[in-house]
């Protein structure tokens, strides 16, 4: 089920919400939370009914195995829970190996001896990597005595709960459960939070409706059309995809976090303007930050982090860059697109490191951090490393600079002229609006100019949506 859907809008949305409104109001704290475990699992079969057994396989799984860490904890048999935490780390990335990355191996393995297609199809189950890594998290957590004894409810609420359980944040269990039991508890309704979580959530579909959409068929006209690129294709292109991605990243950490708020849940923060960035290390502390943390607090840190000299600590980015392209994809491409972030946070760290480096004006270190991200986008969306040659290829080609050359469904896609406009106002707003979630949060005086607003979005929105006839899903949902 899709955020942007009229299911989810007009039927999923308010019955959970009136069923979880009514049980607080009837001091049913307990059986508040389990409505919201039932919703958030129907919320997840909807999509394809056989795997919510496997999600409550992993939970249940991983629930024992976190447990068993606490008790051993407990009664000071370190050594024991050590195996354990091992035996619980190695069934996730097991799970997540053969959903994710089984074909990619067995494709490399066939390229190598020379062998023929003996990779099957598997479907992907939706959000793996996400409430894989949470579960990996909340194992550490729990062995490293972060956290106490867990009832299984809350637990498999932890990793099932809607909001976020498709395309993160990833959370810790500290920072959600604790908020949803003294959620639960409260028989109040609080307007205030209401609105703002209405207004994030118009905002969010707002932007991925009308701009993020928007900007889709170009993307696909550059990488999933089997013509060959122009220049000029493929600057657009590019620009397009940078943009699509930005708002539809963008616009589902805004419905996040604003579904988050209905229920008396402050999400961690997402998304904060990366394209505001004038470096790749800022560009990572605004772009996925949840994703951003876990890597450094679970691999970046017990690589050795920066212990051990300049070298160590460049190796130790490189690692945590390339896990993190894989993570998001089994693919070389995905795996490239890791590799170059990784590059451009050693270059990035050697030049901040040394002692008199020349600072450039900020416009030039936007342009060189924009360009760079963009150019990083195209391996990431290519569906083939001869597809993103192609694309490189073509970019390079500064000869038909002087003979533009464009492919017809980029001058019929709404005119040259409104796209490129477009493009610039969208490139724009990244990097001069605010950010809506600070903006709502310090806007509480023009709350009645917020909601009019947040009510013009919601109206567009819908009306483009029914224009449309078309809902197509966010692009982390296949990560």
């Amino acid at each position: 089920m899709l955020f942007n859907s009229f299911e989810f809008i007009f039927l999923f949305l308010p019955l959970v919400f009136c069923i979880w409104v009514f049980l607080r109001k009837n001091y049913l704290p307990k059986l508040a939370i389990f409505s919201l475990l039932v919703s958030s699992l129907l919320f997840y079969a909807y999509w394809n009914p056989p795997f919510v057994f496997l999600l409550l396989a992993s939970i249940t799984i991983n629930f024992f195995i976190q447990r068993g860490t606490f008790t051993l904890q407990k009664t000071s048999c370190s050594r024991t829970a050590k195996t354990v935490l091992f035996c619980g780390i190695t069934f996730n990335i097991l799970l997540i190996g053969y959903f994710k990355y089984k074909n990619f191996f067995l494709y490399n393995m066939d390229f190598i001896f020379g062998r023929v297609n003996t990779y099957q199809s598997i479907f992907l189950p939706l959000g793996i990597s996400f409430f894989t890594f949470q579960q990996i998290a909340c194992l550490i957590d729990s062995y490293k005595r972060k956290l106490g004894e867990i009832k299984f409810c809350e637990y498999a609420l932890f990793v099932s709960f809607f909001p976020q359980l498709i395309a993160g944040p990833i959370v810790k269990y500290e920072e959600l459960i604790p908020q949803i039991q003294k959620a639960a508890k409260d028989n109040s309704i609080n307007l205030d939070t209401i609105c703002l979580g209405l207004s994030l959530f118009a905002f969010g579909l707002f932007k991925k409706i009308t701009i993020a959409d928007y900007f889709s068929p170009i993307s696909i006209m550059l990488f999933d059309s089997t013509a060959l690129p122009t220049f000029y294709d493929t600057i657009l292109g590019t620009l397009a995809y940078t943009i699509q991605i930005y708002f539809d990243f963008s616009g589902y950490s805004d419905m996040a976090l604003g579904l988050g708020f209905l229920f008396g849940v402050a999400l961690p923060q997402n998304f904060n303007s990366p394209y505001q960035s004038l470096s790749i290390i800022d560009f990572w502390r605004r772009w996925h930050i949840t994703l951003s943390n876990f890597l450094k607090d679970y691999i970046y840190i017990p690589l050795g982090g920066n212990r051990g000299g300049h070298t160590k600590k460049y190796i130790n980015l490189l690692l945590t860059m390339l896990i993190g392209g894989l993570w998001h994809g089994a693919g070389w491409n995905f795996i490239i697109w890791g590799g170059l972030h990784g590059f451009y946070l050693v270059v990035n760290n050697l030049y901040r490191s040394k002692d008199r480096f020349i600072k450039l004006p900020n416009i030039i270190c936007w342009l060189l951090t924009f360009s760079a991200v963009s150019f990083a986008w195209i391996f990431f969306r290519a569906p083939s490393l001869s597809k993103a040659r192609e694309i490189i290829y073509a970019l390079l080609s500064y000869a038909q600079i002087f003979s533009p050359s464009l492919h017809a469904i980029i001058l019929a896609h709404d005119g040259l002229i409104k796209f490129v406009s477009s493009l610039i106002a969208s490139i724009f707003i990244s990097i001069f609006m605010p950010n809506a979630h600070k903006t709502l949060l310090h806007r509480s005086s023009r709350k009645y100019s917020i909601a009019v607003i947040s009510g013009i979005c919601f109206a567009a929105s819908l009306w483009m949506i029914t224009y449309t006839e078309k809902v197509r899903e966010f692009l982390y949902f296949q990560f």
